[in-house]
């Protein structure tokens, strides 16, 4: 079958489900997934042919597509801070923005010669963690999550990548951290609130991990009061806790981090110039 006449069927059947533009970029991903080949080259080939083989897999995509299952999830993989992750249904799919969460962390740490110990909490894909150790040689990092299955596809990852990371089950509601043992606490925790579904995309309320993404309006900085009293025991004093946060409680995490005596709080804006990142120096007790 020739590749123009799958794409002219891609977007038949899911222009009026998800927009022309969009459709285009699955149908390329694909392209680049399961062939191999560059986005530009069917305009270079307009009469490319594809096997039986192939054409099955981008039949079965678009069928998965039609059923509004994310399309990291179809090919099982994702690309975060240049690297490659394996993702499926066990953990939330990495977001651009929280690139910008990872950068902050690397800049502030440019300098330093030491050796940093760093605590990823929260991990899920381990895209945190993974692009934190790719990137700063001098540190150790280790990383927690709740979800046993998360963890597994987090280790496959660091392994992926050629990492070292120090993966552990653990719950940062009921962690047991008695000394300062930590330079850097960085946590992407759930922020999205019940109420905020309703303007969600399908393919992401219905097909991930609703664990790694909502909190109950009634308590929208749940997770937050958690890390801010972890971070406070687990921190070294001078120790920076970095939290990516819902845009609307920027002020409100702000304020829960000096009420458990972390200074020099920073907030910063995400690609899209909302408030999205917040870090706070831990002080001695």
């Amino acid at each position: 079958m020739l590749l123009k006449d799958i794409k002219h069927i891609f977007h038949q059947e899911l222009d009026s489900q998800y927009g022309t533009e969009e459709v285009s970029h699955f149908f390329y991903y694909f392209v680049e997934s399961y062939l191999g080949l560059p986005r530009f080259h069917l305009a270079i080939h307009p009469q490319w042919i594809i096997t039986k083989e192939d054409e099955s897999l981008f039949f079965e995509g678009l069928a998965a597509l039609k059923q509004g299952k994310p399309i990291q999830y179809i090919l099982g993989t994702t690309s975060f801070m240049d690297l490659i992750l394996t993702v499926n249904e066990d953990v939330l799919i990495p977001r651009p923005e929280t690139e910008g969460l990872v950068q902050w962390v690397l800049n502030d740490c440019q300098k330093s010669e030491s050796n940093i110990k760093i605590l990823d909490i929260g991990t899920g894909s381990g895209c945190i963690a993974i692009a934190l150790a790719k990137n700063l040689h001098q540190a150790e990092v280790s990383a927690i999550d709740i979800s046993k299955e998360a963890l597994e596809v987090a280790k496959q990852n660091a392994k992926n990548n050629k990492v070292s990371v120090l993966f552990k089950n653990a719950d940062v509601r009921d962690m047991d951290i008695s000394e300062e043992n930590y330079d850097i606490i960085v946590s992407n925790p759930p922020y999205v609130l019940e109420r905020e579904k309703a303007i969600m995309q399908d393919h992401v309320k219905n097909s991930e991990p609703s664990l790694a993404l909502f909190v109950p309006d009634t308590q929208p900085l749940l997770y937050y009061e958690y890390l801010a009293k972890l971070a406070q025991k687990a921190l070294k004093e001078g120790g920076v806790l970095y939290l990516e946060i819902n845009e609307i409680f920027g002020k409100e995490v702000s304020d829960l981090l000096k009420e458990h005596s972390f200074t020099n709080i920073e907030i910063q804006q995400d690609l899209h110039g909302k408030d999205r990142f917040i870090k706070g120096t831990s002080l001695v007790q």
